[in-house]
């Protein structure tokens, strides 16, 4: 959607064309200036604590010469392989129709795999790259906001006892607005953004001035260098080195706001400049100051009278960058319930104009508990960055097996291409995770335990909502049967009944208990069936599949794309071919509510079931989740073994 904003319409005449090409330039020059205020947060906010950890954080390194401008190599070429390459150049000519992250990745990738007796390894691997995220989501609030109210102590040491209690107002201010929606402040997002990296990147110009030596960083020799003659700490150091490279996924995952060219050109042209300046500058004040600047290098590039105003420019850039996390958790969780791994939830819209404006009450506060939990027991942003960097490692390891099989399987990219760029991939990644497995002891261990939970969660969904449909599948009616049978000995009263059915043949179960209960089959019966494809978004005209059964029942099936959110009387009003057309005032909508039972041979171990029992007690009401007017439905129960 983006990419065509951007591209415009071409004029037949100079003039025109002069007017669209401003036109164009200028659309594409605000989708720059967004992706800067939205997708770069993360990473953004990276300078606050990378640099810094890497000599003061779980292992220490020796602050001298060669070791700074081996940390400084390391960053600039971890950015230049990992995003530049890995994720802006390739990676993102991975859409799934304009949409990007794991999960339209992993759909992508299903959509042409599903014979393959590795494809359920592959869905697997998408869905733990998917709860690793939720672990990054609960850590990136806590040590972005922490790490910028952290400089309060460096301006003002008698400030330290103030840190915590102000970290958490923030925190708890910024999940209690997620409920009004962000768009009357997004607009902001880009100019404030735009004027931190601004602010950053002159504090960092301003102090390799005063330093020019640190330029040598940017020759791979000491990085090569750093772990010829340091190889343990060298690899120790890549646990906080791979923390300036948090967020990379973030430009693919929210490729389908900006479109990849506007990402790609802040990136290169402003947000990868900005950064390397201020690390540089870091590495400089390091150079000439030493270990008296190494309790923060960010702040202490500015001098005293401008530290405040820096503190407030970064607080607000990790509010930012806290935002885009939040919303992108609402976002997974919808293409994750669409998908058909968690079960139902109330999704609100907090924008009139804008479809992806989503809030979700239940990942809203949950991750609300869990953020303000983890800035009251690691007490610091050192501490927390021991957490943050195995989620982050974890989900980018996975990206790359994702990519493997998109570049054999669905690109065709010859081995010879392939391989080598693989090979660095994987060595890379597969480093950095390895270093960041050596912090689990520090608290590294918090990102896996959330992994493991919610990994488990959305499998255990997956599976037992599969198994429920193979049992109702199983002892369905054939229609034909029914018809032939129910329709010449039914009564059939005036009006429309809608029969909801996850299953596209055999006979509801909720039809079967309507007849045995009452007696009456309405004139026109409607066996509807929602269907989420593996495409992000389906177009109107192949909304709608109908098919007339005789005697006045009909089957239909609505699809929808995973970044949609499913409306069936809207969908209705567009139904052609049955008849009349749709009165809600005239339309029943009859739903099945199941209850589990024990079965002899268990489709899955108790515990598991217990969990999906849990799950399917609490998931949103499907009168809800279809919008389904209140005052016409009616529920009724069944019971299925699985």
């Amino acid at each position: 959607m983006t990419d065509h904003v951007a591209g415009g319409a071409a004029h037949t005449d100079e003039e025109a064309g002069q007017g669209g090409g401003h036109a164009n330039q200028k659309a594409t020059l605000k989708l720059v200036v967004g992706a800067v205020g939205i997708v770069f947060g993360d990473i953004g906010t990276s300078p606050l604590y990378a640099f810094r950890e890497t000599f003061a954080g779980h292992h220490h390194l020796a602050l001298d010469p060669d070791h700074i401008l081996g940390v400084i190599s390391l960053m600039f070429w971890s950015m230049m392989l990992v995003v530049t390459v890995k994720y802006v150049t390739i990676i993102m000519r991975a859409d799934n129709k304009g949409e990007g992250g794991s999960l339209a990745l992993l759909a992508l990738i299903n959509g042409q795999t599903k014979t393959q007796r590795w494809s359920r390894g592959i869905i697997l691997l998408g869905v733990f790259a998917t709860a690793l995220f939720y672990g990054d989501s609960m850590i990136t609030p806590a040590v972005s906001v922490l790490s910028a109210v952290e400089g309060l102590a460096v301006y003002n040491p008698n400030l330290a006892p103030v840190i915590l209690p102000a970290a958490v107002i923030i925190l708890l201010g910024l999940f209690w607005i997620q409920g009004w929606g962000t768009n009357r402040v997004a607009s902001l997002f880009g100019p404030i953004m735009l004027t931190y990296f601004v602010t950053i990147a002159a504090l960092g110009v301003i102090s390799i001035a005063q330093t020019p030596g640190i330029l040598y960083a940017f020759n791979p020799y000491w990085a090569v260098m750093f772990f010829v003659t340091d190889p343990l700490p060298a690899f120790l150091a890549l646990g906080a080195v791979v923390l300036a490279v948090t967020g990379a996924e973030a430009l693919y995952a929210d490729m389908g706001h900006f479109g990849r060219n506007p990402i790609r050109v802040s990136w290169l042209c402003f947000v990868l400049p900005a950064l390397m300046m201020n690390y540089m500058g870091q590495g400089a004040l390091l150079f000439r100051e030493g270990a008296a600047a190494l309790d923060s290098p960010f702040y202490n590039l500015a001098p005293q009278w401008a530290q405040l105003p820096l503190i407030g420019l970064a607080t607000m850039a990790a509010i930012i960058a806290s935002q885009a996390v939040i919303s992108g958790a609402f976002s997974v969780t919808q293409q994750a319930i669409q998908l058909g791994f968690m079960p139902r939830l109330r999704i609100a819209h907090t924008s009139a104009s804008t479809a992806g404006q989503i809030y979700i009450p239940l990942i809203n506060w949950g991750l609300m508990v869990m953020v303000i939990l983890l800035v009251l027991v690691f007490q610091t942003s050192s501490n927390l960055t021991a957490a943050y960097g195995i989620a982050v490692t974890g989900a980018m390891f996975i990206d790359n097996l994702l990519l493997a099989v998109l570049l054999y399987r669905l690109w065709k990219w010859p081995w010879y291409y392939s391989a080598p760029l693989l090979a660095v991939f994987f060595i890379v990644d597969g480093a950095y995770l390895a270093a960041n497995l050596t912090k689990v002891p520090d608290g590294g261990w918090f990102p896996l335990l959330i992994g493991f939970v919610i990994f488990t969660l959305l499998t255990t969904w997956s599976r037992g909502r599969r198994l429920v449909q193979d049992r109702l599948r199983e002892a369905a009616m054939p229609i034909p049967v029914f018809v032939a049978s129910a329709a010449n000995s039914a009564v059939r009263v005036p009006g429309t009944a809608v029969f909801m059915t996850s299953t596209s043949n055999g006979v509801p179960h909720a039809l079967l208990h309507n007849l045995k209960h009452n007696k009456v089959l309405h004139e026109r019966v409607i066996l509807l069936t929602v269907k989420i494809r593996d495409v992000p978004v389906v177009e109107d005209e192949g909304r709608c599949k109908l098919e007339d059964l005789g005697m006045g029942f009909f089957r239909l099936i609505l699809q929808y794309g995973f970044m949609q959110e499913p409306d069936v009387p809207a969908a209705l009003k567009n139904v052609t071919g049955c008849g009349q057309a749709f009165k809600m005032m005239e339309t029943s909508f009859f739903l099945a509510r199941q209850t589990l039972l024990p079965s002899a041979n268990p489709g899955m171990p108790l515990w598991r079931e217990k969990i999906f029992a849990w799950m399917l007690r609490n998931a949103e009401s499907a009168m809800e989740f279809f919008r389904l007017p209140t005052n016409r439905v009616v529920e009724l129960g069944s019971q299925v073994e699985i």
